[in-house]
């Protein structure tokens, strides 16, 4: 339902825009005459793993398999006539899991809304914006973080870092990782898994001294 939704409302405007926009830039360019796949097969997830600590690779695959996800985890194209468009939609797609290696983004919900909030400020494809919408659906707590910490960092990294559909990412991936952070232009966030790590851990912490004054009464 949700890829649907990204491609009916990503026509007639939305993803002709993203096609110029790589059509007006070199490797963009290239991209569209190379029409690279990211999948299982074309990118080795063995290859991968042996990749040195630190490349976005080996953070690409730890990723993976930390997620249990696999890069063929993506959805085809159905519903965009224009194949070019219907190639454009499919790249970004199957960009989507590298950009949360690229910000340690995990794949809970507050990690994904933070994730779509980027890519609406760097794409403007109405679906990912129409996902962070989702925020409201997030607890209290993760609200406040969403609003406060991950909000202002999507929109200021998604406006000011290039545009990602122009990344030629298989070229990257053995690249330090925060190098390749850096000449995009992304600011890495919070760490989102530590940070649900701490908080669950002083909330168990805290019950147990509840416990323990109750016992002590």
């Amino acid at each position: 339902m949700i890829a649907v939704l990204g491609e009916t409302t990503s026509t007639p405007y939305f993803i002709y825009r993203l096609r110029d926009a790589m059509l007006s830039d070199a490797t963009g360019r290239r991209i569209l005459r190379d029409r690279p796949r990211i999948t299982s097969s074309s990118v080795s997830p063995a290859r991968l793993r042996n990749l040195p600590d630190g490349s976005l690779g080996r953070a690409y695959a730890d990723w993976l398999d930390r997620e249990g996800v696999t890069a063929d985890s993506r959805e085809g194209v159905k519903y965009i006539d224009d194949e070019e468009c219907a190639y454009v939609m499919q790249r970004y797609r199957e960009s989507h899991d590298l950009l949360h290696a690229l910000t340690g983004l995990p794949t809970v919900f507050e990690g994904e809304v933070a994730l779509k909030a980027f890519e609406f400020a760097n794409t403007l494809l109405p679906m990912t914006g129409l996902s962070t919408l989702a925020a409201v659906r997030l607890k209290p707590a993760e609200r406040v973080r969403f609003r406060t910490t991950y909000l202002p960092w999507a929109l200021r990294n998604g406006l000011a870092s290039k545009e990602l559909i122009n990344v030629y990412w298989e070229e990257q991936l053995e690249r330090n990782v925060a190098d390749v952070r850096a000449d995009l232009g992304i600011e890495q966030p919070a760490d989102l898994r530590e940070t649900r790590s701490r908080l669950r851990a002083l909330k168990r912490q805290k019950q147990q001294e509840e416990q323990e004054k109750r016992k002590a009464q």
